[in-house]
């Protein structure tokens, strides 16, 4: 028991004064010589022996209301010491990240747990408040009430870790605080484990908010699964963890409503929309779901593909390249090496020599300053290369240089199915019987700065790269490989194309690292920027002799298609959605964690904290004894005879 007033506490020494006076007043009778009649003698004796006993219950009685009177204004109280005596910080860290939009049994989950928090901390106390995009350091919840309520929605949630460290942070240097941490989220399972480490240092609760129903129904993939000439086939993934039966899904475009199909459980979840090829389409496709929100839409453009200029410097047969890079999406320019225009190399975006027996040194600072502006080069040697001449190129770009020409047949055995070229679209697995090629010679290299794509049996790179320079180290005609021969050819050279004009996706994921290129002249300090209604962005980007490269991280933030601009001129439309991973209701167990305390509600976790901080005042219960003795003393004083 504590006490508000203790130096009150002196006044007890005030009970000395009723015992004095009592004291006097239980002095011994003096004996007085009286007639001997027994009769009066016993009724004396019971009369001394009750006045005795009625005033020592007087007296005891009018201490205690004494004593009760001055410990009623000393005002003591109940309380934790440790929490009276010491200052104490609160961080909140409150998950508004799309599973938020779940419904509880009072509404909409994260809504109800803004509700609770505002209600049920006190207005003028201080505390931090964390959210998945904002900071609200040593405020008070009247301040930020508003702010609170006008909380949206995140695409981009920290992971629990990442929370609770920065929720630390957020305490001051003070050992002698007490730190609370509160988290307020679903906590679905994520990729990375939830930890939390033994320290004394900080109380950890978590109050888990799940939603009354875990049935969720989200669009999960797009993809182009057929293209021909006339039409492409476009293949929606719809994800759900119950099974569906002919449920609606409809595709718009420019919003207007082109087509709906179903799909069920039979058909693996899928759905089918033929568009005719060469149609620009800024698409969008929906489902009716009452759940989560986020995912009913996936947004998606088809543009006018920019033809990728090639320019290929030959000097041996090229048809093998014009079958590959067709007038349909590729500018196709070749010339012999000693009839090459050096103007022309700064509007190309991949260059190719082919076999060439020699390469210039004017050539190789050409395609220096080339590469530097984002062009890819392709080199196929000869089987009669000037080495010197060819190592003098390699050195120019980190390659290690080639040895003496190894006239031993070899076969290609190894593929880097990780590799950017080989990694999306072209191995739906890693095949172990694959017919891979022969090479009759090739120019033995090591691997040394470069990565390797293809490699021979003997581990010597077939094929490898070093930023924007592809090096094969055989030629590829019929008469050294048969290598022209194998599906391989196809995507080898076309993804390698890609990588010179990486056109948009169909899509990208907001908050993800993103990058394309967009093929467009710019006139100086000129500059790309992303609008849709009254936003505009303007993404990172780098510009090169004839297209930008545009990267996007953490913006934009919001789904939707957006105009690419250059000033007030539209180039093409870009879609952006957002992240699927919380469309999956699954939920973590925290019973598992014994450094932390687990909470059902906000309210709940709230009632508790100020119960552990609560002052129980006890004055009122030492005036109703005062008053229940001064009861008592009289009932003594009347009855007691």
């Amino acid at each position: 028991m504590q006490f508000k007033h203790p130096e009150l506490l002196y006044a007890l020494f005030l009970l000395l004064i009723p015992i004095i006076v009592h004291l006097f007043q239980l002095r011994k009778f003096q004996k007085e010589n009286f007639t001997n009649v027994a009769f009066l003698k016993e009724v004396t004796l019971q009369t001394r022996k009750s006045s005795q006993i009625k005033k020592w219950l007087t007296l005891f009685t009018r201490l205690g209301i004494l004593a009760a009177i001055i410990l009623a204004f000393a005002q003591p109280f109940f309380s934790n010491k440790k929490s009276l005596n010491t200052e104490t910080e609160t961080v909140i860290y409150l998950d508004n990240s799309f599973s938020m939009q779940a419904k509880g049994d009072k509404g909409i989950i994260l809504k109800r747990a803004i509700q609770e928090l505002i209600e049920g901390i006190p207005e003028t106390e201080t505390l931090s408040i964390l959210t998945n995009d904002d900071t609200y350091r040593n405020t008070s919840i009247k301040t930020i009430t508003n702010d609170l309520l006008q909380l949206g929605f995140s695409p981009n949630q920290l992971t629990y870790n990442a929370a609770l460290l920065k929720s630390k942070k957020l305490f001051n240097k003070d050992p002698s605080t007490i730190k609370n941490i509160v988290m307020v989220s679903d906590f679905q399972q994520k990729k990375e484990n939830f930890e939390i480490e033994n320290d004394s240092s900080y109380t950890i609760n978590l109050v888990q908010l799940k939603p009354i129903k875990t049935n969720n129904i989200a669009i999960d993939t797009l993809y182009i699964s057929k293209r021909n000439s006339s039409n492409l086939e476009l293949t929606v993934g719809v994800n759900s963890n119950e099974n569906m039966e002919n449920f609606p899904v409809a595709y718009y475009n420019d919003d207007n409503l082109v087509s709906k199909t179903a799909v069920s459980s039979s058909n693996k979840n899928k759905a089918v929309f033929t568009i005719p090829t060469n149609t620009i389409i800024n698409g969008k496709i929906t489902i009716e779901d009452t759940s989560l929100q986020f995912d009913n839409s996936l947004f998606f453009n088809i543009n006018e593909d920019a033809k990728t200029n090639v320019l290929v410097i030959n000097e041996a047969n090229d048809s093998f390249l014009k079958r590959i890079y067709t007038n349909d999406n590729y500018n196709y320019t070749a010339f012999k090496n000693n009839t090459l225009d050096y103007n022309s190399i700064d509007k190309q975006n991949l260059i190719v020599l082919n076999e060439l027996e020699t390469i210039p040194n004017s050539l190789v600072t050409a395609l220096n300053a080339f590469t530097k502006n984002g062009g890819v080069v392709i080199v196929i040697p000869n089987t009669n290369s000037n080495i010197k001449a060819y190592n003098t190129f390699l050195n120019n770009f980190g390659f290690s240089p080639f040895k003496a020409l190894n006239k031993i047949e070899k076969r290609l055995t190894t593929i880097n199915y990780s590799h950017p070229i080989y990694s999306e679209g072209v191995f739906e697995k890693q095949i172990n019987n694959f017919q891979y090629p022969k090479i009759q010679s090739y120019y033995p290299q090591d691997i040394v700065t470069s990565s390797a794509i293809l490699k021979f049996e003997d581990d010597k790179p077939f094929l490898s790269q070093n930023n924007n320079v592809f090096v094969f180290s055989a030629a590829l005609n019929k008469v050294n490989s048969n290598f022209k021969d194998i599906n391989l050819i196809v995507p080898t050279f076309i993804n390698i194309a890609k990588q010179s004009l990486n056109n948009a996706n169909l899509y990208y994921t907001v908050g993800n690292a993103n990058t394309y290129d967009v093929a467009v002249k710019l006139q100086q300090d000129g500059i790309l920027t992303l609008e849709k209604g009254e936003q505009s962005v303007i993404p990172q980007q780098n510009y090169f002799n004839n297209k930008v490269s545009i990267t996007t991280n953490e913006t934009p933030i919001d789904a939707g298609i957006y105009t690419i601009k250059n000033k007030t001129k539209i180039i093409e439309n870009v879609s952006y959605n957002y992240n699927r991973d919380e469309s999956k209701l699954n939920y973590l167990d925290l019973s598992i964690y014994k450094n932390a305390t687990l909470n059902s509600s906000v309210s709940k976790l709230f009632d508790t904290l100020k119960s552990d901080n609560a002052i129980h005042a006890i004055w009122k219960w030492f005036v109703i004894f005062a008053l229940l003795l001064l009861i008592i003393e009289m009932l003594i004083l009347k009855y007691l005879k």
